[in-house]
């Protein structure tokens, strides 16, 4: 008897390798995944603005990358002494306009090199609910703790959501042609807008999805949400907030993403790359010197296997790390 529904995603006709330039950009589900290939030494780059929740705000940020946008002072705001960007996150706040606006100028140009030159941009859509600065009229990627009557927010509509991904579907081809974009709708439920508000919010979602899948440049689609909420569909695979997945969810969700887009030698070196990386945080039991040093050229060993593989992965911090032992 089976007392689950389990879902097996197809696997990709494109594997991802460790020459592949993946980008993650959207909710912070996009982060979880980012992160997994992260502990594994995998060239990725991680929402390059800060974490976006609704498709309006990843389609400025894309297109800003895309654009090569120049940041200048009319696009800065000060909020009680601190200088904020609307379309970034609370991390590029800063005393000193001139220092914010360098900041996001550098990290713009690095995002748009990046991105250029990737085989794989995942898109994750959190919430179909935007907020407009009164102010100015423009929606927000962050409110950064301005209060909340200095905002309006409202539903997108899924032939707004179209409108404005089409064009931009179409900007990126031009820019990188062989660029695989997947499209994910982010499990973790947005519970200020209530529950009836959250599954309205993201039925928006995966109706716009659904029609941007059929752009010409073929996009994929990743189950990320239907892993969560039909396969594993338990509280115990939810963190303590009873919102966002936990950590054997995000581990599980990770497996499904492995079995998906990589290939048998891919699977096999990350797997090894994670064991160095974990022994980053062992714990001896003694301090014993003689069993701290035999560890390490254990560790090192494996390494030392690993550069001979594929000596673009960067494992110089773990390596100094064990030859401080020897």
């Amino acid at each position: 008897m089976k007392f689950r529904t389990t879902i097996i995603p197809d696997p990709s006709n494109t594997p991802i390798s460790y020459n592949s330039g993946v980008m993650f950009i959207g909710s912070c589900f996009a982060a979880y995944m980012g992160e997994q290939m992260k502990m594994r030494k995998m060239p990725v780059m991680i929402n390059p603005t800060g974490t976006v929740y609704n498709p309006v705000s990843v389609l400025n940020t894309l297109d800003a990358i895309i654009t090569l946008k120049i940041t200048s002072h009319e696009d800065v705001y000060n909020h009680n002494g601190t200088w904020l960007s609307f379309n970034h996150y609370t991390d590029f706040c800063a005393d000193d306009p001139e220092v914010l606006i360098k900041k996001i100028n550098e990290n713009n140009l690095r995002a748009a090199d990046f991105l250029n030159n990737a085989e794989f941009l995942f898109i994750t859509f959190g919430t179909a609910r935007v907020y407009r600065f009164r102010e100015t009229g423009i929606i927000v990627s962050n409110c950064h703790r301005i209060p909340n009557s200095q905002f309006e927010n409202e539903l997108l509509e899924v032939s707004s959501i179209v409108g404005q991904w089409l064009p931009l579907l179409d900007k990126i081809s031009v820019i990188n042609p062989g660029l695989r974009i997947v499209f994910t709708i982010s499990p973790v439920r947005h519970w200020k807008d209530g529950a009836h508000g959250n599954q309205v919010s993201k039925s928006v979602l995966f109706l716009a999805v659904e029609e941007l899948l059929k752009h010409r440049s073929r996009p994929g689609y990743f189950p990320a949400y239907e892993l969560l909420m039909d396969d594993l569909r338990d509280y115990r695979f939810y963190a303590d907030d009873m919102l966002h997945p936990s950590s054997s969810a995000v581990e599980y969700i990770w497996e499904r993403f492995s079995e998906v887009y990589f290939d048998k030698a891919t699977s096999e070196m990350q797997s090894e790359i994670l064991k160095i990386t974990r022994a980053m945080n062992h714990r001896f039991i003694s301090d014993s010197k003689q069993k701290k040093k035999t560890f390490a050229e254990n560790v090192l060993n494996q390494i030392s296997k690993i550069e001979i593989l594929d000596n673009q992965i960067d494992l110089s911090v773990e390596k100094d790390h064990f030859l401080s032992y020897l």
